[in-house]
Protein backbone atom coordinates (compact mmCIF):
# COMPACT_ATOMS: atom_id res chain seq x y z
CA UNK A 1 0.00 0.00 0.00
CA UNK A 2 1.25 3.60 -0.55
CA UNK A 3 -0.16 6.80 1.22
CA UNK A 4 -0.40 10.25 -0.37
CA UNK A 5 -0.90 13.68 1.23
CA UNK A 6 -0.91 16.34 -1.38
CA UNK A 7 -0.34 20.14 -0.20
CA UNK A 8 0.07 23.74 -2.13
CA UNK A 9 -3.40 24.15 -3.65
CA UNK A 10 -4.96 27.66 -2.69
CA UNK A 11 -6.28 30.92 -4.41
CA UNK A 12 -4.43 31.96 -7.87
CA UNK A 13 -5.29 34.65 -10.00
CA UNK A 14 -5.29 34.41 -13.75
CA UNK A 15 -1.77 33.95 -15.20
CA UNK A 16 -0.18 32.86 -12.27
CA UNK A 17 1.54 29.85 -10.92
CA UNK A 18 1.11 27.24 -8.04
CA UNK A 19 2.86 24.37 -6.96
CA UNK A 20 1.42 20.92 -6.13
CA UNK A 21 3.03 18.80 -3.75
CA UNK A 22 2.47 14.90 -3.10
CA UNK A 23 4.22 13.09 -0.55
CA UNK A 24 4.21 9.45 -1.08
CA UNK A 25 4.98 7.23 1.87
CA UNK A 26 4.74 3.47 2.03
CA UNK A 27 6.28 0.40 0.97
CA UNK A 28 8.19 0.37 -3.06
CA UNK A 29 6.91 3.81 -3.74
CA UNK A 30 8.81 3.75 -6.61
CA UNK A 31 7.18 1.01 -8.02
CA UNK A 32 4.24 3.00 -8.34
CA UNK A 33 3.37 5.20 -11.47
CA UNK A 34 2.07 8.56 -9.89
CA UNK A 35 -0.96 10.79 -11.47
CA UNK A 36 -2.03 13.71 -11.11
CA UNK A 37 -6.04 14.15 -11.38
CA UNK A 38 -8.61 17.10 -11.79
CA UNK A 39 -11.98 17.10 -11.20
CA UNK A 40 -13.40 20.70 -12.24
CA UNK A 41 -17.08 21.91 -10.49
CA UNK A 42 -19.43 19.98 -12.02
CA UNK A 43 -17.62 18.01 -14.42
CA UNK A 44 -16.22 14.25 -14.58
CA UNK A 45 -12.78 13.73 -13.31
CA UNK A 46 -9.69 14.49 -16.03
CA UNK A 47 -6.35 13.18 -16.24
CA UNK A 48 -3.78 15.80 -15.50
CA UNK A 49 -0.11 14.18 -16.27
CA UNK A 50 1.91 11.05 -14.85
CA UNK A 51 5.18 10.42 -13.88
CA UNK A 52 7.12 7.42 -13.21
CA UNK A 53 9.95 7.20 -10.45
CA UNK A 54 12.77 5.56 -12.16
CA UNK A 55 13.42 7.21 -15.67
CA UNK A 56 11.17 10.40 -15.23
CA UNK A 57 9.21 9.86 -17.93
CA UNK A 58 5.83 11.87 -17.83
CA UNK A 59 2.69 12.47 -19.97
CA UNK A 60 0.86 15.81 -20.00
CA UNK A 61 -3.23 15.93 -21.16
CA UNK A 62 -3.36 18.56 -24.11
CA UNK A 63 -5.57 20.87 -21.76
CA UNK A 64 -2.04 21.81 -20.10
CA UNK A 65 0.61 20.91 -22.03
CA UNK A 66 2.82 23.94 -22.24
CA UNK A 67 1.61 25.54 -18.99
CA UNK A 68 2.25 22.66 -16.77
CA UNK A 69 4.71 20.31 -16.04
CA UNK A 70 5.36 17.12 -13.66
CA UNK A 71 8.27 16.41 -11.66
CA UNK A 72 9.69 14.08 -9.07
CA UNK A 73 12.28 14.24 -6.36
CA UNK A 74 12.90 10.59 -5.66
CA UNK A 75 14.96 10.96 -2.34
CA UNK A 76 11.77 12.58 -0.67
CA UNK A 77 9.59 10.42 -2.53
CA UNK A 78 7.26 13.65 -3.23
CA UNK A 79 6.22 14.11 -6.84
CA UNK A 80 4.79 17.94 -8.01
CA UNK A 81 2.35 19.26 -10.47
CA UNK A 82 4.01 22.90 -11.34
CA UNK A 83 1.00 25.31 -12.89
CA UNK A 84 1.86 28.12 -14.85
CA UNK A 85 -0.06 30.38 -16.71
CA UNK A 86 -3.18 29.52 -15.09
CA UNK A 87 -6.65 30.47 -16.29
CA UNK A 88 -10.19 29.97 -14.55
CA UNK A 89 -10.87 26.70 -16.46
CA UNK A 90 -8.11 24.73 -14.66
CA UNK A 91 -10.20 25.40 -11.28
CA UNK A 92 -10.93 22.29 -9.68
CA UNK A 93 -10.00 19.97 -6.56
CA UNK A 94 -6.71 18.05 -7.72
CA UNK A 95 -5.48 15.06 -6.65
CA UNK A 96 -2.58 12.44 -6.71
CA UNK A 97 -2.88 9.15 -7.15
CA UNK A 98 -0.64 5.86 -7.50
CA UNK A 99 -1.08 2.93 -9.25
CA UNK A 100 1.41 -0.74 -9.92
CA UNK A 101 1.49 -1.04 -13.42
CA UNK A 102 0.08 -4.12 -13.42
CA UNK A 103 -3.00 -2.86 -10.95
CA UNK A 104 -6.61 -1.47 -12.42
CA UNK A 105 -7.01 0.83 -8.91
CA UNK A 106 -5.46 3.63 -7.85
CA UNK A 107 -4.88 4.47 -4.56
CA UNK A 108 -5.66 8.42 -4.00
CA UNK A 109 -4.92 11.34 -1.91
CA UNK A 110 -7.44 14.06 -0.05
CA UNK A 111 -7.11 15.99 -2.80
CA UNK A 112 -6.49 20.02 -2.45
CA UNK A 113 -8.59 23.07 -4.44
CA UNK A 114 -7.01 25.26 -6.76
CA UNK A 115 -9.13 28.08 -7.39
CA UNK A 116 -8.09 30.00 -10.37
CA UNK A 117 -9.64 33.95 -10.52
CA UNK A 118 -10.02 35.89 -13.56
Amino acid sequence: QVQLVESGGGLAQAGGSLRLSCAASGRAVSTYVMFWFRRPPGKERQLVGTIDWNGGSTYLADSVKGRFTVSRDSAKNTVYLHMNNLNPEDTATYYCAARLASATSHYWGQGTQVTVSS
